[in-house]
Order: structure tokens, then sequence, then C-alpha cells
């Protein structure tokens, strides 16, 4: 189930920034729900916010550990909560996501626009559920388990 739940975020992910490329120019904005939420086409240099636009190598070397660390432990992983455990498998998506753009092209492909907050794609979405879920296990599911 792991398996399918990366490849599906992942090609999803690819898929999005596939279409958005080939038919937004860079900078081009469509508004879907006006004036809250337009699809933007950004290409971003760096992280969340775009910090950091001249770390991409950080940002890459970041995106391979995180997939080794992954691999070394993932017989580990498979035994813990399955919030925790596929909190990482989407973390883990996200991070290969953006690291497919960022080998690529050496910048992100951003869309999701509302306007109050920075532009994002399917693999940020993806890094902060899998977070989010990850945090929901540590706080509440693993303590369950040491009782």
């Amino acid at each position: 189930m792991a398996y399918l739940l990366f490849a599906f975020i992942l090609v999803i992910d690819q898929l999005t920034k596939f279409y958005i490329s080939s038919n937004f120019l860079p900078g081009e904005s469509v508004g879907v729900v006006e004036p809250f939420f337009h699809i933007t086409y950004v290409l971003n240099p760096g992280a969340a916010f775009g910090m950091l636009p001249s770390a991409r190598w950080f940002f890459v070397l970041a995106a391979a550990a995180l997939l080794a660390a992954f691999l070394w432990y993932h017989k580990r992983l498979r035994r813990q909560p399955a919030a925790f455990y596929y909190g990482c498998v989407a973390l883990l998506a996200g991070a290969v996501g953006n690291l497919i753009d960022r080998i690529r092209q050496g910048l992100v492909i951003d869309f999701f626009d509302f306007r109050i907050w920075p532009v994002f794609n399917i693999a940020d979405v993806a890094i902060v559920l899998g977070v989010a879920s990850m945090i929901f296990a540590i706080l509440f599911r693993m303590k369950e388990m040491d009782d």
C-alpha cells in the first residue's frame, strides 16, 4: 500500500507540473475561484516561500539523504503506527517530486495560488500532510503504544 501511495503522489505531482509547464507561460495566472484561488505558473529556485534561492545543491543533497534514510530505516518504519509510516511515505514522495524538478531544470514548478500564501504544488501538499501525520502519530498514536 505504501508503494501505491508513493507512486500516486509522485505521478499526480509530475503530471500536474507537466500540464502547467506545457500550457502556461512562467508568471501566467488564471483565476479559478476569483479572487481567492488562481493557477499561477511559478518557477521556484528555492524551498518553501522561495527561501534560499541559490541553494539548489543543498536541496538536492537533502532530498537524497532523506531517501537514503527512509530506505535504511524502512523495516523499522513499517512497524510504527500507520499515521507515522504513511506520513513518512508522503513526505518522501513530495521530496522526490520536487527533487525531480531540481535535477531536471534547477527550479521547482509551483502553481496553486491562494494569493494570501506563497504559490505551491502537489509535492508541497504531500510534504505538509506527511509531516502533520507524523506529528499526529508522535503526539497521540505513539503515546498510546507506550501506555
